[in-house]
């Protein structure tokens, strides 16, 4: 009896993993098991042919499982496009979708998500009459095979966009508490579905200059560090928006991911910075109040990745472990359409001052 219940147990087992197979290869398997089944049974002290018996729906069960449990690889991209790519915009952008179809990428993350300049000009566009991002992103995306659209952070003219082979839910913006912290280029939180597993992704631009956001004094500000001060404000009010308040230990897949406009303190053997230094308060706080982990620096430990024209690093990708465990691929692209070449006279960069992050995962 209990060698019967095992079986029971394994075949029962078995099956629910051949949900891949069709209904008529369910039926021979069970057709087949009942019938070799009945025959060893009869000889219930021919000890060999139980063993051999149970080892074959030992194996039978492992490679049903193997056959359905397939995992999907997922490429993740993000790129600062300063100035909704300005640079081929006046091109119909055609040689910006060429280089996302030749990345092939799953989910792209995209900053500086809106048009603001005209073609070749610092001349500022007159708005959606004139401006084709963020109002045709839908459209756009399209062109490269993505079927959805969110604007994860929105504040001012410098948006957020998330668009994805994959659903996409808003669970929130992030533009500060009303009262006495803001968030000034927007940020927020979505999550993609990738075939039932869900991603968590955090948006972020932060503030970029010297001086605090509406310094009185902008001057005195900028040599108090206020800048510094204020980004590292900002990214502390977003972390406790977002995977703090949802997810504080990292047991689920996130990414915290954009343009911080700050260095991090693992980089300080490239820029010689004082320990004290307030630049650091950002990425500093990632470090000892959350679960992220830096992608690029975990990955290249050796390898300074820096993101800018101006050889700094202030594009990141910082996810949980779960999502961290299930990278297969990290790189930096400045090669190609990536190049980047600033012009003398307007000083707006080809096609960006920044450079593109990729990751695989394989889920």
């Amino acid at each position: 009896m209990p060698f019967i219940l095992t079986f029971q147990l394994l075949y029962a087992a078995s099956l629910s993993y051949s949900l891949g197979l069709s209904k008529l290869d369910k039926i021979l398997i069970k057709e087949y098991f009942s019938k070799y089944i009945c025959r060893k049974l009869n000889h219930r002290h021919n000890i060999v042919m139980k063993l051999r018996l149970f080892f074959l729906i030992i194996i039978s069960a492992l490679l049903m499982s193997g056959c359905c449990d397939k995992k999907e690889d997922v490429r993740i991209l993000y790129w600062n496009i300063q100035n909704g790519m300005w640079a081929d915009q006046g091109n119909n952008y055609d040689n910006f979708v060429a280089w996302i179809n030749e990345q092939a990428p799953d989910i792209c993350v995209w900053a500086e998500a809106e048009s603001r300049y005209r073609t070749g000009t610092k001349t500022k566009m007159a708005g959606c009459e004139e401006a084709y991002f963020p109002y045709n992103w839908d459209l756009f995306a399209r062109r490269y095979g993505h079927e959805y659209v969110v604007m994860v952070g929105k504040r001012d003219t410098f948006p957020q966009v998330i668009t994805s082979k994959f659903p996409i839910r808003l669970v929130d913006r992030i533009n500060g508490n009303g009262e006495d912290i803001i968030v000034v280029h927007g940020s927020g939180h979505a999550q993609v579905d990738v075939n039932g597993k869900t991603i968590n992704f955090v948006t972020v631009h932060t503030y970029p200059f010297k001086y605090a956001y509406l310094a009185e004094d902008p001057q005195k500000s900028s040599e108090e560090q206020g800048g510094d001060i204020f980004r590292a404000t900002e990214m502390k009010h977003i972390c406790e928006e977002s995977i703090l308040k949802y997810d504080p230990e990292g047991k689920e897949m996130w990414m915290l991911v954009g343009d911080f406009n700050a260095i991090a303190r693992t980089d300080n053997d490239i820029y010689k910075k004082a320990d004290d230094d307030k630049c650091f308060m950002l990425h500093d706080y990632i470090d000892a109040n959350t679960p992220f982990i830096d992608v690029m620096k975990t990955w290249y430990p050796d390898e300074f990745q820096h993101t800018t024209l101006s050889k700094r690093r202030i594009d990141f990708m910082y996810v949980t472990k779960p999502l961290y465990d299930v990278i297969t691929n990290a790189e930096t692209i400045r090669d190609g359409y990536a190049t980047s070449t600033r012009d003398p006279e307007l000083k707006f960069c080809y096609p960006s001052d920044h450079y593109p992050l990729v990751i695989d995962v394989r889920l």
